[in-house]
């Protein structure tokens, strides 16, 4: 089994295209790169977690060849906008040797979806399956359970998903995009491996777009109580620098005075699991 984490960075990328805040301008002076956020995991068969805009670069950088399913989180242009991007699938392929990409969704996101999308169920590229909260699915040695999340009234279908190997019953936990989860259940503890997102460092004062700070991330990280490894995604640079004229940008944030991070740093931890991990690979 393998866990290939495309992208890991949120909406816009990073660093964002004209943006010279710190953080931007540090990481074009170390080369890196954080592109938008989609996972692949590989067992069998191919499962893709969202499809974001760069799912092209993303997957001829991991020389990916095949997509047997994908599962998409909610209804934001940088979780699905490049499902165009698995048309190739089918236009390199001989006539009538293609099956369709199977994509699972809450109802609430394929609706969002087709508006833009329906052309590709139309010509059989993809085939949407709507999904229920809190309900098992089984795709060949994988299963998924969806799960509510609360990612604002902008995303009403947003789900995290429980996914389970059958090969060897490990299982995975991927919040996607979220500010809370509504109705923790037993099924979402303990899992082998959490993929949580850490848009922030620090807590914002505001949270306007419903998102989870890698400060209240760890809150979360005790409560799903994962036993292997933890890992970040979604990470962005809207935290405010200290001594930043940048900091005035929309997308900044001040950080909740009472509670914030004192300095900017690294932090592992083994909170029952190896390490907080970043941009890889994993097998397992």
């Amino acid at each position: 089994m393998e866990i290939i984490f495309l992208g890991t960075g949120p909406a816009w990328g990073l660093p964002e295209f004209l943006c010279e805040c710190q953080i931007c301008k540090h990481m074009r002076r170390l080369g890196e790169v954080r592109t938008r956020s989609a996972i692949m995991l590989k067992a069998n068969k191919n499962y893709l977690l969202d499809c974001g805009p760069d799912i092209k670069m993303q997957l001829e950088q991991n020389n990916i060849t095949h997509i047997d399913s994908v599962l998409i989180s909610h209804e934001h242009n940088d979780h699905y906008m490049g499902l165009d991007d698995l048309f190739p699938f089918k236009r390199t392929k001989p006539r009538d040797e293609f099956t369709p990409i199977e994509i699972f969704c809450s109802e609430q996101t394929y609706a969002e979806i087709s508006k833009r999308f329906k052309y590709l169920e139309s010509f059989a590229v993809i085939k949407p399956n709507i999904v229920r909260k809190n309900q098992w699915y089984q795709l060949d040695d994988v299963a998924f359970m969806p799960f509510k999340t609360y990612h604002g009234d902008s995303a009403k279908g947003s789900v995290g998903f429980v996914i389970r190997f059958l090969e060897n019953q490990r299982t995975l936990v991927y919040t996607s995009d979220m500010m809370d989860i509504p109705r923790f259940t037993e099924e979402l503890k303990r899992p082998d491996y959490l993929i949580i997102q850490s848009f922030w460092l620090n807590e914002p004062i505001e949270n306007r777009p419903k998102h989870l700070s890698f400060q209240r991330a760890l809150d979360f990280i005790k409560l799903f109580e994962p036993q292997k490894a933890c890992y970040l995604v979604h990470m962005g640079d809207g935290d405010s620098i200290p001594g930043d004229p940048k900091n005035k940008m929309l997308k900044k944030y001040l950080p909740n005075p009472s509670s914030c991070f004192k300095k900017f740093f690294l932090i592992s931890t083994t909170c029952k699991c190896e390490a907080l991990h970043l941009d890889t690979t994993y097998f397992f």
